[in-house]
């Protein structure tokens, strides 16, 4: 059985290559980010530092580690459910104009505008063709549900010391 470790390595790889995809989507595809388009992104950030951080933890941090993580993955899950909803009633706002001044003087908008800033004129409700059948929330929706199951699992997964004890 893989190591808490190992597993929380993976799920920090994951994380990053799902922001490597946003940035070549926004970079190279011209797909500019809304609010909730951020939001995702730093759900994903979130979920790689803490996994990178309590892989060098003990053991005991680590299932923390796995927990803190669980708790940002459902707020990126969350965010994209509400993306998605947003784009199948594109008549509501994502609150564009109320989120973008504080979502853009966050540090992280100011030290990687590149990654978290807001971008003026996206709109949550902007139709992008899908990518493999699906619209950008909704596989924001399928890894970060992915990686959930991956870090309920690891959270309640067995000592290894055979004594039946989680």
């Amino acid at each position: 059985m893989k190591t808490s470790k190992s597993i929380l390595l993976a799920v920090a790889f994951i994380a990053l290559a799902v922001l490597a995809a946003a940035l070549y989507l926004q970079h190279f595809q011209d797909m500019q980010p809304c609010p909730l388009c951020v939001i995702q992104r730093y759900a994903f950030a979130a979920i790689a530092l803490i996994c990178l951080i309590c892989a060098s933890l003990p053991s005991g941090a680590q299932k923390a580690g796995a927990g803190l993580g669980i708790l940002a993955g459902l707020g990126g899950a969350g965010t994209a459910i509400w993306h998605l909803w947003i784009i199948a009633h594109p008549a509501t706002s994502c609150g564009r104009d109320a989120l973008e001044a504080p979502m853009n003087a966050l540090p992280p908008a100011t030290l990687l505008p590149s990654v978290f800033k807001v971008d003026a004129y996206a709109l949550c409700s902007t139709p992008y063709d899908p990518i493999l059948g699906l619209s950008i929330p909704q596989w924001s929706l399928v890894w970060s549900v992915v990686l959930v199951v991956i870090l309920v699992a690891t959270l309640f997964k067995r000592n290894g010391s055979g004594n039946g004890r989680y």
